[in-house]
């Protein structure tokens, strides 16, 4: 059975560095950044943000070079004050520092890192080589510090900072994940096992590297995903590229995310869309679709860690996390 190597978990006023592992900020977002730290704070840790967040200190569509990256995110990791990671947006660049990450220093005092989009590579990757719980979770500038306003109501953030608050100090399992709309069912059935996944074609791309998921990752695993600005065209291949190693035999259930510039196939009257698509790879696979699920890049973020089971019944749309994401000191 693979180790999952379970993060401390925090404690009220523990601090938390909001950190520029892969995009830039963007000039015009530090009210963004200010907001999403605010919400941090509101869970009731001290921030402090990491200076790569600063517009002026950008290379090209990164927030540095890589070797800047891995020297910021190694310090972090290094440092026993920091307590939690969280990254300030997604972008391009964290698969190019992948080989310069500090895996002794993640397996020696195991922290949160939190982000979605590209930093699914880090999770990934990390959960590969340490077993790391990372969290597919919220960004702190354009996920707190706005999907959480734009795209959410103060209820729906109350709940939020009380299940990331929980999520993130508690080790008890948090249960039933509170859904913001209807999730649908693509295919029937129910199942449980740890989730792996992220963003599709993050997931894709890392398994041609050496920090490649291995194959024993997946058995009797819930793959969750969720695509943003991809065709279902591409959609369709990565998946078969998934079914092709033989990801798709090994797990046990599957949950996709809100899609979000996701476009249908249409061609001679026909489109397709992602449900189509989906199925139709999965061909006579019989195991539960939940789908639409609060994930990705068009909502406020559930949190997803990767390792720890979960129970996803596709018949009464619901999903729910069976196990602590974190440990006690």
């Amino acid at each position: 059975m693979s180790t999952v190597l379970r993060p401390r978990a925090l404690r009220f006023g523990d601090l938390v560095v909001v950190a520029a592992p892969s995009g830039r900020l963007e000039p015009g977002e530090e009210p963004l950044l200010a907001r999403g730290v605010a919400i941090l704070e509101r869970m009731g840790f001290r921030v402090r943000v990491s200076p790569m967040v600063d517009p002026a200190r950008s290379r090209w569509w990164a927030s540095g070079a890589p070797a800047e990256q891995a020297a910021e995110l190694n310090a972090l990791l290094r440092d026993p004050e920091v307590r939690a990671i969280v990254a300030h947006t997604g972008g391009q660049t964290t698969i190019g520092y992948l080989d310069l990450i500090d895996l002794d220093a993640v397996r020696a005092d195991p922290k949160p890192i939190l982000g979605y989009s590209d930093i699914s590579l880090l999770h990934m990757a990390l959960h590969a080589k340490t077993g790391l719980v990372g969290f597919h979770a919220d960004i702190a500038t354009h996920g707190f510090g706005s999907d959480w306003y734009t795209l959410g109501d103060e209820a729906r953030r109350s709940e939020l900072v009380d299940l990331y608050t929980r999520v993130l100090t508690k080790d008890e399992a948090p249960g039933v994940l509170p859904a913001r709309g209807t999730w649908e069912t693509w295919q029937p059935g129910r199942a449980q096992g740890p989730l792996v996944g992220g963003l599709l074609n993050r997931l894709v791309q890392l398994q041609a590297t050496p920090f490649a998921l291995p194959a024993e990752r997946f058995d009797g695993a819930v793959l969750f995903w969720e695509e943003v600005e991809r065709p279902v065209t591409r959609i369709w291949t990565d998946l078969h590229t998934l079914r092709l190693s033989g990801v798709l035999d090994r797990i046990a259930g599957m949950v996709v995310g809100l899609p979000r510039d996701v476009t249908p196939y249409e061609a001679g009257g026909e489109r397709v869309g992602l449900r189509e698509v989906v199925l139709d790879v999965l061909a006579q696979r019989d195991i539960p679709v939940l789908a639409q699920v609060d994930f990705g890049h068009t909502s406020p973020n559930l949190p997803m860690p990767l390792g720890v089971r979960a129970d996803v019944d596709a018949d009464n749309r619901t999903l729910s996390l069976l196990e602590s994401a974190v440990a006690e000191s």
